[in-house]
């Protein structure tokens, strides 16, 4: 059955980072199963071609991407209440489905006005990653109260989805979220265009076209990163990396792309006497990335967080690069044992498994074609969409007092469109 869905998103939508293209991958694939998406989000971000997206009232003085807490969010998330109640008014949704809390708290009113089920896209602790951006502390006086509306906010949708496991077992053990109501659609990725460089002559002269543009030197190593550049995802840290690999071995790139805030981590490079061998692009249109990626011998996905996705890691395992990240349970659980892991936080073991894998060519080819094979076979969309659209059913179901439908762990071909 073809479901009208109303998709709340707190953010400045469309932006080119993990989150924002697990809302994009997760449309366009429902899209493709009959599903009409109508999404409700802020006023600012970029249009998408094939998208209903419906913004809240423009905020003339707030242009740039709101990534992470703010608190320009708190009069945003109002504008943006007012929006998605006009946009379920019109449409009349059968389903709810809210990416970040803040869509969340909005979405459970609008549920219950409307009579319908919320699915919240649970994508990481709301009072986590405020301590992450450095937007709350432990010990002071916001974060119980905080932690008290998180848990309410979790409670009041009818099924929550999260992108990983480890995410899922934070939930049941650390906020007693009920199992029955829990799913699990990890991150994935579009393997059709996210693929290994095939030394073709169009794809080679379009590799050497962006290295010439960037200003890398020829015959140098290229260690690659895309995502944003905060603390968070570890960014200081990797220069910190880099400064080392460098010093042991000068035909070492880093190309270290994202934003914001690249004009510090310039400067952060300067300081440390490695400008000359990182390029800092800031923003790669998400339709680019792959063509960006290609340039890389090695990935790095340094997140310092414990407890959000890591939706770079299978863009760069379809890509065929051997990965470098931390050493944290989201990271085993995408990689597995195809993953080369750092001690979480630690600068020097970043460089010292970096070195590992430049120093052993043969080793890195080899660990990138099971990663790429693993992203194929585990992070498809296609699956990912089967699963949510199960999980609109069965939360139909519950509410209807019927037999739940199966939920997919493996894609059936004869399934939708």
């Amino acid at each position: 059955m073809a479901y009208t869905v109303l998709s709340i998103a707190s953010t400045s939508f469309f932006a080119d980072y993990g989150a924002h293209v697990r809302i994009w991958e997760e449309t366009r694939a429902l899209q493709k199963r009959g599903h009409r998406i109508v999404i409700a989000t802020y006023h600012n971000g970029d249009n998408m071609p094939g998208f209903d997206i419906r913004r809240s009232w423009d905020v003339p003085w707030v242009k740039r991407t709101m990534v992470g807490a703010s608190r320009h969010k708190l009069y945003l998330d109002v504008a943006l209440s007012w929006r998605a109640l006009r946009v379920a008014a019109e449409i009349k949704p059968d389903i709810i489905h809210a990416h970040i809390h803040e869509s969340a708290l909005i979405g459970s009113v609008l549920a219950k006005l409307f009579n319908v089920p919320l699915v919240f896209d649970y994508q990481g602790s709301l009072t986590s990653e405020m301590l992450d951006h450095g937007f709350l502390r432990r010990e002071g006086r916001f974060y119980r109260p905080l932690r008290w509306l998180e848990r309410r906010i979790n409670l009041t949708a009818d099924a929550v989805l999260t992108s990983s496991f480890n995410a899922a077992n934070v939930l049941r053990e650390e906020w007693d979220f009920p199992s029955e109501h829990l799913y699990t659609v990890p991150d994935s990725v579009n393997t059709d265009r996210f693929m290994p460089f095939d030394a073709s002559p169009e794809w080679r002269a379009e590799r050497e076209r962006i290295r010439e543009t960037l200003g890398i030197p020829a015959g140098r190593k290229i260690v690659a990163y895309l995502g944003l550049l905060a603390p968070y995802q570890g960014t200081n840290i990797l220069l910190e990396a880099a400064q080392t690999v460098i010093a042991e071995r000068p035909d070492v790139h880093f190309l270290i792309m994202g934003y914001p805030d690249v004009r510090s981590y310039q400067a952060l490079a300067d300081s440390l006497g490695i400008s000359d061998h990182v390029t800092l692009p800031g923003r790669i249109l998400y339709k680019d990335c792959h063509a960006y990626l290609a340039l890389g011998d090695v990935a790095v996905a340094p997140k310092m967080s414990a407890t959000e996705g890591a939706g770079k890691i299978p863009n760069y395992m379809a890509m065929g690069l051997p990965v470098v990240t931390f050493d944290t349970p989201v990271s085993r659980e995408i990689l597995g044992d195809t993953g080369v892991y750092a001690r979480f936080g630690d600068p020097q073991s970043l460089a010292s498994e970096i070195l590992g894998l430049l120093n052993a060519p043969t080793w890195a080819q080899e660990l990138g074609a099971q990663v790429r094979a693993k992203a194929i076979n585990e992070h498809s969309w296609e699956l990912a969409a089967s699963q949510i659209e199960a999980i609109y059913d069965r939360v139909l179901a519950q509410r209807a007092g019927t037999p739940l439908p199966p939920f997919p762990t493996a894609l059936q071909h004869n399934q939708g469109a």
